[in-house]
């Protein structure tokens, strides 16, 4: 058995290419092998939000508090409460992060492809952050 203890490794602040706002990240799990499948809690502050990006493989978010946001390029904003799962298919470009007045955290899952779990854009922009919502 090997247990890790919360707080190490100890928690990353989000760099300010990939977050807009501060974000943190606390990685949860990493397997081993050749399977590089990773969980993270990842922390926005009100008004904090990813970067545009695309994932090499499938990525699942499960919100576990507060109230945010997602979307995928092209296709409407959605709000996102603690239970939603959200799926992100491999290649498809997206942000997520908390709303403009409350944090929210949710668990990242994704597989890494040749040593990459992500591929960073171009920052959400406050019109495409602050736009209307879908169904």
């Amino acid at each position: 058995m090997e247990l890790k203890r919360k707080g190490s490794p100890p928690s990353i602040k989000g760099s300010p290419e990939n977050f807009t706002g501060d974000g943190r990240i606390d990685a949860l799990f990493q397997s081993p092998g050749s399977r590089r499948v990773q969980w993270a809690s990842v922390t926005c502050e009100p008004g904090a939000r990813t970067a545009w990006h695309t994932h090499p493989c499938d990525q699942t978010l499960a919100v576990i508090a507060g109230l945010g946001w997602t979307q995928f390029w092209g296709e409407p904003k959605f709000e996102i409460r603690p239970g939603d799962v959200v799926a992100c298919p491999p290649g498809k470009k997206q942000w997520h992060g908390a709303s403009e007045r409350t944090a929210m955290t949710q668990i990242a899952i994704q597989e890494s492809l040749n040593g990459k779990n992500a591929d960073w854009l171009e920052n959400v922009t406050d019109e495409q952050y602050f736009a209307g919502f879908g169904a």
